[in-house]
């Protein structure tokens, strides 16, 4: 008989326990944006003291749970267990990162260039893609993210090798290390791309992939693991040693920085394109740079959140963040026109929304709403001034404003996020830059500032003329006057039915 009412509580008994760990679940939910530090103490409860009819191994279990909540390292039985929640996050944003560039870069650089150039764009960025991936297959994830020196990492990761999906602890506690190894991938990629826009339509396919070759290895890799390794001499947040204790949350310095001036070196030395300022290089399509900017904005998601390398509070803030500075800026940059020019452009909107993403990424996961929307109203006036008046000024033929947007407006991002960043809103400032975060956080973001646009000159004056010794730069005059898509494809992207 007692046997009997023993199993009709059985159910009861455990809908109780169900609603126990539903509660319990939802509290460490409540926590998830709490202080870090207070979040690594709690993380790592004592096991020994556990309560009457509980043992230590439910209690290990629970404690880990919650480190997942916090996304803290799991101390217990999930140590080397990537979580599905903040792994599946990545997993999505390292999607969205590349849907950046294959194909929302192709088609806003596209839509900008001559009918006769947009197959070389196109070609540009899935060459980018190929040889990148290589590159970061055989040693270049491994000198960016392996332990090494404060200037480059080893060699431990070579080939990927031990690149398995199990969590690389030194950036995430819960992600998978070779979806974070993915992830880094697609920023590996874009970033050369970028560079491009501003020698499209005038430089050989040949020797613009053997330029990003030897510009991967001396200017992005080093500035990569400068930047976010875990012993880079220029990641404040996490490494205490570090020499300059600057931050860069999505790539202010190591993206925008590197791309938009070794652009503004590269064009200088190609000089301009055969009949610039002669004759009518405007915009072949805008409907197709309009569509581009859309899945830029769309894809940056990815890149601004996702370098939370979590779902987290962090990445959440980082989401909302990029939406307010690049929404003020495509706002501001067309209106600008609209006073001085007396219309606001399509081509204005899009300058603007690709400027405010440009400027907020290295302070999105740092600065509060009211810090996003002062990024966005610089953001929309500070590029616009660098390509309509800081160009006219200097003549220089920076095709699609690689530089003006960039260059100038990711260093413009580097330095205001000195002076915004919160400790309130990320927590991790406050593990090694805690008396300087407020007070002279921007003094180390000048000295990053120097260093990269340092590295990025230096690096790609050398680069270049080893490309010009090797493979030459420039196509013929006939063949620049037909089109790169003939003289290096053989293909044309638009045909014409003449009947």
């Amino acid at each position: 008989m007692m046997k009997s009412i023993a199993n009709r509580f059985k159910p009861l008994a455990a809908w109780a326990i169900a609603l126990s760990l539903l509660g319990a679940t939802a509290s460490f939910a409540e926590t998830a944006v709490a202080d870090t530090a207070k979040a690594v103490e709690a993380a790592a409860p004592v096991v020994a003291a556990a309560p009457a009819g509980v043992d230590s191994a439910t209690l290990a279990r629970i404690s880990d749970l919650e480190a997942y909540m916090n996304n803290v390292s799991p101390a217990h039985s999930l140590v080397g267990v990537p979580g599905p929640g903040h792994n599946g996050f990545m997993m999505v944003c390292a999607a969205l990162v590349l849907f950046m560039t294959l194909p929302g870069l192709f088609l806003f650089y596209g839509g900008l260039v001559r009918t006769k150039n947009v197959l070389s764009v196109i070609a540009q960025c899935f060459g980018c893609a190929g040889l990148v991936t290589i590159m970061w297959w055989a040693f270049g994830y491994s000198f960016a993210f392996d332990a090494g020196s404060q200037f480059l990492g080893g060699l431990h990761f070579a080939f990927l090798k031990g690149v398995t999906s199990a969590p690389n602890t030194n950036y995430a506690g819960w992600v998978s290390q070779n979806v974070f190894a993915m992830y880094q991938l697609m920023f590996a990629i874009i970033t050369p791309a970028l560079i491009v826009g501003a020698i499209a339509e005038r430089m050989k396919y040949s020797a613009i992939m053997l330029f990003i070759l030897g510009w991967m290895l001396v200017v992005y890799f080093p500035l990569a693991h400068m930047v976010w390794g875990v012993d880079g001499m220029m990641n404040g947040v996490w490494n205490a040693a570090a020499k300059i204790k600057a931050i860069d949350f999505a790539g202010g310095t190591v993206v925008h920085m590197s791309s938009g001036w070794s652009a503004l070196v590269l064009c200088l030395i190609l000089g301009k394109r055969v009949g610039f300022g002669q004759k009518n290089f405007a915009p072949h399509s805008l409907v197709l740079t309009a569509i581009g900017t859309g899945m830029l904005w769309v894809g940056w998601y990815g890149f601004n959140a996702g370098s939370a390398v979590a779902a987290d509070g962090v990445a959440s803030n980082a989401f909302m963040t990029t939406t307010l500075a690049t929404a003020v800026a495509a706002f501001v940059w067309p209106m600008l026109e609209w006073i001085f020019r007396g219309k606001p452009t399509v081509l204005g909107f899009c300058s603007g929304a690709v400027g405010g993403l440009v400027v907020i990424t290295p302070a999105t996961g740092f600065v509060n709403a009211t810090g996003a929307v002062i990024i966005g109203v610089l953001a929309g006036i500070v590029p616009f001034l660098a390509v309509t008046q800081l160009k006219n000024w200097f003549k220089y033929d920076d095709a699609l404003d690689t530089f003006g947007v960039h260059g100038v407006g990711g260093t413009l991002g580097a330095l205001v996020t000195g002076f915004l960043a919160d400790p309130s809103v990320n927590a991790n400032l406050n593990l090694n830059l805690k008396d300087i975060v407020g007070k002279t956080l921007w003094i180390e973001q000048l000295k990053a500032i120097g260093f990269t646009m340092a590295l990025a000159i230096i690096g790609t004056l050398v680069l270049v003329f080893i490309v010009k010794v090797v493979v030459g730069l420039r196509p013929s005059h006939d063949d620049e006057l037909q089109g790169l898509d003939f003289a290096d494809h053989g293909e044309a992207g638009y045909h014409y039915d003449e009947n």
